[in-house]
């Protein structure tokens, strides 16, 4: 959008100014239950996106019959209840007190295995050995990875021939549309409050550059009032 630029400048200044009570809730640590109410949001906006995107995960079983899979960034575990009956499951997260709030999750998904739970980065997975998993799994975690091209390597280098590479994320609006002007606007604040997610990432770019032997990426829009994270990427690429 031509001349935007000293506009978001500006409108990032107030928008800092009028986050200062968000600012302090979160250095408090008080601001958690408000993220996830969004983030409860976001699951029940999302839900028929995952059930239809994980509806052909039995199709990836390895050799012995096993589904094995892998999540990057599990955290609540929300994506358990579309995993298949007997799937066994990796969990890796950065918060090394993560395994404490699957309890509840994995109380309800009794029909998964749950094999290991790895404190481990996106970037840098390597307690997994290499080509040991059928499956990876990876949901609004690209957002806030250091490096994308480092965790897609990662994914890459754990998933056996032929496994699959599962995602849905946000991703950076048309660079024409007031929706990209608004994303500019929220950039630093949005990332400052909600644990490093980045508004602006053209996730299916880092995608198209990976070494997918076949790559399917679906645009969709899902309606999250207010909030500046509507576009978003959903899909699976196999190595």
């Amino acid at each position: 959008m031509p001349g935007a630029g000293a506009s978001v400048l500006l409108l990032r200044a107030c928008l800092a100014l009028l986050a200062g009570p968000i600012y302090l809730l979160s250095f408090l640590g008080i601001w958690e239950p408000f993220c996830r109410k969004i983030g409860a949001a976001h699951e029940k906006k999302s839900k028929k996106y995952k059930q239809e995107l994980f509806r052909n995960l039995p199709d990836f079983r390895g050799p012995s019959g096993e589904l094995r899979l892998l999540e990057i960034g599990t955290g609540g575990g929300t994506n358990f209840q579309f995993y298949p009956a007997g799937c066994k499951v990796i969990c890796t997260d950065i918060n090394p007190h993560f395994q404490e709030s699957l309890t509840k999750s994995m109380k309800k998904n009794q029909h998964l295995h749950y094999e290991q739970f790895l404190v481990a980065a996106g970037e840098d997975l390597h307690q997994v050995p290499s080509g040991s998993v059928d499956a990876v799994v990876c949901t609004l975690v690209l957002c806030s990875v250091q490096s994308v091209s480092s965790t897609l390597r990662e994914a890459l280098r754990v998933l056996r021939p032929g496994g699959a590479f599962y995602f849905l994320e946000h991703v950076a609006a048309e660079h024409s549309s007031w929706r990209y002007f608004w994303q500019q606007v929220y950039y630093p604040t949005w990332k400052l409050v909600f644990a490093g997610c980045c508004l602006t990432r053209e996730l299916w770019k880092n995608l198209e550059e990976a070494k997918f032997s076949e790559l399917k990426i679906q645009h969709i829009s899902m309606a999250m009032p207010w909030m500046p994270i509507e576009p978003h990427i959903v899909g699976y690429g196999v190595k």
